[in-house]
C-alpha cells in the first residue's frame, strides 16, 4: 500500500509538473510578441538635416502625426542642419537608444562618401534602411525671357561657358543632375553657382545671374504660373504632378532620368522591433490619400518601399553619382 501511495504521489508530481512546463512553453512565444509590441517605450525623435519648410522636412513633419497615431507615442521632428544634411545623418548613425530616426535626401546616401573625403559615416553600413517617402522630378527652369523646348537647349549650346546654372549646392542632384544633363547635349557648359537653398536659387535666375537649374516642382511651379520662370521639361517621364510639362527626352535629350527623392531610416543597430514596426505602420500611412494629397499639394509623390526596394535604389543612383562625379573631376572645396 505504501508502494501504491508513494507512486500514486509521485505520478500526481510528474503530471503537475509537466503542466506546468506546457503552460510556460505556451506562455513564453506569447510574451515575446508582446515585447515586440511594446516598441516604442518612449517618444520617437526623427532628425532632418535641413531648415524647417524643406523638402526633408515637409516629408517628415508629414508622417509624423499619422505615425504618432499609430505607435501610441510622440513622434518629435529635430531639425539640424549643417554640410548638407550629413550631420544630422551621422547623428541618426551613431543614435544608441532604439528610438531616434531620420528623413534624409539623395545625396546623404549616393553621393556624400564619394565628396567627402572623412564623412563620419557609412551610408551603405551604418543605417537601417526602412523606407522611401517621396519622390519628384525636377523640371530644368529658366528665365521667362529665354526660348522654350529644343529652343533652349540650342540658345544653351551657342552660350557655351558664357551661361551659369545654380543649384543648392557641390553635390546636389541639382548639380549632379546638370552635369548628367550638360554631358548629354554637347556644347552645353554653363558654369555652376552653388546657393544656400532654391529660393535663392530661384531669386539669381530672375535677376539673370543664372540662366537654368533643376528644380524640384513644388518650388518651381508657383513662380512658372506667376509667368517669372519658364519650365523647359522635366527629368522623367510625364509626370501627374505637373501634367502640362513635358519631359526631356521629348525635347531631344536622351538616356536621362533623375528624381529627387526623401527617406526614412534608422540607425544600424535600431532593434528588429522598432524596424518591423515601423516600415508597417509606414506602408499603411504612405497610401493614405490623406497623407497622399497632403505631399501631391506640395508637389511631392508618395511613395513608401520595403526595405530592401530602398538600398537596391540606393545602389544603383550611387552607381551613376559616382559616375559623375568622377568623370567630371568634383570635388568638394
Amino acid at each position: 500500500m505504501r508502494t501504491h501511495k508513494s507512486t500514486t504521489t509521485t505520478t500526481k508530481r510528474t503530471l503537475l509538473l509537466s503542466a506546468l512546463a506546457l503552460a510556460a512553453g505556451t506562455l513564453l512565444p506569447a510574451a515575446g510578441a508582446l515585447a515586440q509590441q511594446a516598441w516604442p517605450t518612449k517618444p520617437v525623435r526623427i532628425l532632418v538635416g535641413f531648415p524647417g519648410g524643406s523638402t526633408p522636412d515637409i516629408a517628415a513633419r508629414t508622417i509624423a502625426e499619422p505615425l504618432a497615431k499609430a505607435l501610441g507615442q510622440p513622434v518629435v521632428i529635430d531639425n539640424k542642419p549643417g554640410a548638407s544634411g550629413n550631420i544630422a545623418a551621422d547623428t541618426v548613425a551613431k543614435a544608441t537608444d532604439d528610438h531616434t530616426l531620420g528623413v534624409v535626401i539623395n545625396g546623404n546616401l549616393t553621393s556624400s562618401k564619394m565628396l567627402y573625403k572623412n564623412l563620419p559615416y557609412d551610408p551603405a553600413k551604418d543605417f537601417s534602411y526602412l523606407s522611401l517617402l517621396t519622390t519628384a522630378p525636377l523640371i530644368l527652369v529658366t528665365p521667362a525671357n529665354e526660348p522654350s523646348g529644343a529652343a533652349f537647349l540650342d540658345a544653351a549650346r551657342k552660350a557655351g561657358d558664357k551661361w551659369n546654372y545654380g543649384s543648392v549646392g557641390v553635390g546636389s542632384v541639382g548639380h549632379l543632375g546638370m552635369e548628367a544633363l550638360q554631358a548629354r547635349v554637347p556644347g552645353m557648359a554653363a558654369q555652376h553657382v552653388p546657393y544656400q537653398g532654391n529660393p535663392q536659387v530661384v531669386t539669381a535666375m530672375i535677376g539673370g545671374q543664372v540662366q537654368m537649374a533643376l528644380i524640384p516642382p513644388g518650388v518651381a511651379m508657383p513662380q512658372i504660373k506667376a509667368g517669372k520662370l519658364k519650365g523647359v521639361g522635366l527629368t522623367s517621364g510625364r509626370s501627374t504632378l505637373v501634367p502640362e510639362m513635358p519631359s526631356l527626352a521629348e525635347i531631344g535629350v536622351k538616356d536621362f532620368n533623375l528624381e529627387v527623392w526623401t527617406a526614412l531610416l534608422g540607425p544600424a543597430n535600431l532593434s528588429k522591433a522598432a524596424q518591423d514596426r515601423i516600415t508597417r505602420e509606414l506602408a499603411v500611412i504612405m497610401k493614405d490619400p490623406e497623407v497622399r494629397k497632403r505631399l501631391f499639394d506640395q508637389g511631392w509623390q508618395a511613395v513608401g518601399t520595403s526595405p530592401e526596394g530602398m538600398r537596391l535604389r540606393v545602389k544603383d543612383e550611387s552607381a551613376i553619382m559616382s559616375k559623375i562625379i568622377s568623370t567630371k573631376g568634383i570635388k568638394l572645396q
